[in-house]
């Protein structure tokens, strides 16, 4: 299958990125290549890396970016990793980040990945086949109150704690294999009159997908070296796709704005603690009413900048 791929807010990230032509860029979610291809044909004398621990997609953005030459450097590694990663190749900042977070529409239609609930497969939800955990593990060897904590956490399904108690009833005859029959037990789990709002293994699949990838503790461990790594006015994009991602980013770039920890009432700081930039966006930016139309998955899309003092 090819590796296709919808750029979410793909105009509005390139003009927020300030790209200038001998500037070193980093996209540590790589994807397809759509955001690193616009970044790439704005360089003539810079340099772009990409990052990404999908094969699948370290295949395709190669191929993409084939007409740039030189100019690309295709990584394949977590970018919780990007700092060390770049360090090997004698990079020590950066011009601009762009992370374009969540699953991509590729690993969402192949239908032998396991991210959907659309799919008969077997569980897996792995962004990096090399890792041995996979969604199957989850759901089969975690115990039911973990179960319930991702769900409820992650997925913030209110449904959690009876989808816990069901996948734990079940399992318990015999492994759940594949997502056609994980489908069946939160459909179980669930109310008949909640079903209308939408497929009801949704928020369960976005949960395990976030535990099995870790996605949330790599976007926590990752910001403030991100931010570090920027050179003075590098702009730093990140595009996340539920609450929990936005919170994370949103706290992240007031805390590396504002970084003084001291009790409001001192007259000064006293802490020693130096701001690290400025907030460019303290509202989100939205995707437009032509990019909702042209493609739905981009709807709960929300877009922060932070630069680089």
């Amino acid at each position: 299958m090819e590796f296709n791929h919808y750029s979410v807010m793909l105009h509005e990230t390139i003009e927020q990125l300030n790209i200038r032509p001998d500037g070193i860029y980093v996209d540590g979610t790589l994807g397809g290549g759509g955001h690193a291809y616009e970044v790439c044909s704005r360089l003539q004398n810079g340099h772009f890396y990409g990052i990404d621990q999908d094969d699948a997609a370290i295949a395709a953005a190669s191929e993409r970016l084939r007409c740039f030459g030189d100019k690309v450097t295709v990584i394949r590694n977590n970018y919780v990793n990007a700092v060390e990663a770049l360090r090997e190749y004698g990079v020590t900042g950066v011009d601009g980040i762009v992370l374009d977070l969540g699953v991509s529409s590729y690993q969402l239609d192949t239908e032998d990945r396991g991210f959907s609930y659309r799919f008969d497969a077997p569980l897996d939800m792995r962004m990096d086949r090399r890792q041995t955990l996979t969604a199957r593990d989850i759901v089969n060897n975690y115990s039911e109150m973990e179960l319930y904590h991702i769900i409820r956490d992650y997925g913030e399904d209110p449904f959690a704690k009876n989808i816990a108690k069901h996948i734990v009833k079940n399992r318990a005859d015999k492994p759940i294999e594949t997502t056609f029959e994980l489908n069946e037990i939160i459909r179980a789990a669930v109310p008949a009159k909640m079903r209308q709002n939408g497929h009801p293994s949704k928020q369960t699949f976005q949960a395990i997908r976030i535990e099995c990838n870790q996605e949330l503790e790599v976007l926590k461990k990752a910001l403030d070296e991100l931010i570090e790594l920027l050179h003075p006015g590098g702009r730093f994009c990140i595009i996340t796709f539920h609450s929990l991602e936005d919170r994370i980013v949103k706290n992240a770039f007031r805390r590396n704005e504002n970084p003084c920890t001291c009790p409001p009432e001192f007259p000064v700081c006293v802490c020693g603690k130096v701001s690290k930039g400025k907030v460019i966006t303290r509202k989100p930016i939205l995707p437009g009413a032509e990019e909702l139309e042209v493609n739905s998955r981009s709807k709960s899309a929300k877009l922060r900048v932070f630069e680089k003092k």
